[in-house]
């Protein structure tokens, strides 16, 4: 019977950008929450629509009774207690939009947010780089996260795989699949560069020294939605990410991310 095999899986440079940006990502998003609840509205174009949001959190009043309202494209949630507003035991309520736990600071502080988020925005910009750099220099972008087109073709069984909770031993586990490769190719090449594309059109700064950035996003509302959904879509991919790591082996998992050093299991023998 084969043996479990331990190999040299994540290099010391990969593993340190990867918890530098863990703890930049996660100031940002909490940061951001906080300015975002200075005003709890998305729109498009250049100015603030009020009348139109893409999406809105907010208190109204039904009779007697405050509630927490979010508006979705059109459509209003009723989101009592977690968006809109909080409702105190006293009968008292404070309007917000996402709550003061997910923030940072944990209370109304707009300066103190825009602050943390300005230094990490760049704290970011830099760690990507770093990583951008030795991933061209070391050929980890090209061996490691590009799939082959034969990769490309066994994307229909890597879902189906995935779906099933199925997940790679032997030869097979010793690189990403072409589902991971994808997503991170995605989050690396697209998602991250969007979030600071629009978050750099979103500086006054940057806007008097780059004039067409506004030009090209259609508009500072446009960019702080953008900015918004890009934000939304590395929350979702951490959160699958970390999913994805509880279920296929939380301490295998960790210990390639900390000592570079992961178990291979032993393919199935076919009969």
């Amino acid at each position: 019977m084969e043996k479990r095999e331990v190999i040299y899986r994540h290099s010391g440079a990969v593993r340190l950008t990867h918890w530098v940006n863990a703890l930049v990502l996660l100031v940002l998003l909490m940061s951001g929450l906080q300015i975002f609840n200075a005003h709890p509205g998305l729109y498009l174009g250049s100015k603030s629509n009020f009348n139109d949001p893409v999406l809105a959190m907010a208190a109204t009043q039904d009779g007697d009774t405050i509630k927490g309202v979010t508006m979705v494209l059109g459509h209003s949630f009723d989101t009592t207690g977690v968006f809109g507003v909080v409702v105190d035991p006293d009968g008292g309520f404070e309007e917000r939009g996402f709550p003061w736990s997910v923030t940072l600071p944990g209370h109304r502080d707009l300066a103190t947010g825009r602050r943390w988020h300005f230094f990490f925005a760049w704290a970011f910009v830099l760690n990507g780089l770093a990583y951008l750099i030795w991933s061209l220099a070391s050929g980890h972008l090209r061996r490691d996260l590009t799939p082959s087109g034969q990769e490309l073709k066994h994307i229909g069984p890597s879902i189906w795989e995935h779906a099933r909770l199925k997940f790679p031993k032997g030869e097979e586990a010793k690189r990403y699949n072409v589902l991971q490769k994808l997503t991170y190719l995605f989050v690396a090449l697209v998602l991250l560069p969007l979030m600071l594309l629009t978050g750099l059109t979103m500086s006054p700064g940057m806007d008097a020294a780059f004039p067409f950035l506004l030009d090209l996003l259609g508009g500072r509302q446009t960019a702080r939605t953008i900015h918004f959904i890009a934000a939304s879509g590395i929350v979702i991919f951490v959160a699958v990410h970390l999913v994805m790591v509880l279920i296929s082996g939380v301490w295998n998992n960790l210990r390639s991310m900390i000592t570079g050093r992961y178990v291979i299991e032993p393919a199935e023998e076919k009969p």
